[in-house]
């Protein structure tokens, strides 16, 4: 992975879990942990520190899914929320032609991340409906990159 390494925060008292090892595996994953670090509002924060069970479409079979990113933070009316993040791209977001003209390894490999994602994000959906968290995926757009 060559935009991958370890976050140092400049607060490390806000991140709960080991401050010491913090791993990006992405440059998006490393803007969103920054701004968790310096942003005020969010008061405690982690990266891929608890699971979810769900079920993957391609074997049947229980997988644990780690999201990326578990934030509490005040909103702009004083309230405190909890927030479960996962950083993905446009492009693995959105559902991929189902009957496109060629049907490359590329076009199967798209298939299966979307499905796998899909379940991924269920559970998620399951898991933070249960406890009043959110869940949000946040792309690129949500990021500020272009």
């Amino acid at each position: 992975m060559p935009y991958s390494g370890r976050y140092l925060p400049s607060y490390p008292k806000k991140y709960n879990g080991n401050a010491k090892n913090i791993i990006y595996r992405s440059l998006w994953e490393r803007k969103f942990m920054n701004y968790c670090d310096l942003n005020e509002a969010v008061k405690e924060w982690q990266s891929e520190e608890f699971w979810i069970p769900y079920i993957s479409p391609v074997d049947k079979r229980v997988h644990r899914y780690f999201p990326d990113f578990f934030i509490k933070y005040t909103d702009k009316t004083g309230r405190l929320r909890t927030m479960v993040v996962e950083i993905k791209p446009k492009k693995q977001v959105a559902q991929p032609n189902m009957n496109p003209k060629r049907k490359t390894k590329a076009w199967q490999n798209s298939i299966i991340t979307w499905s796998v994602n899909q379940a991924k994000w269920k559970a998620a959906r399951e898991f933070c409906a249960d406890r009043k968290f959110e869940f949000k995926i946040m792309t690129e757009d949500d990021l500020g990159i272009k």
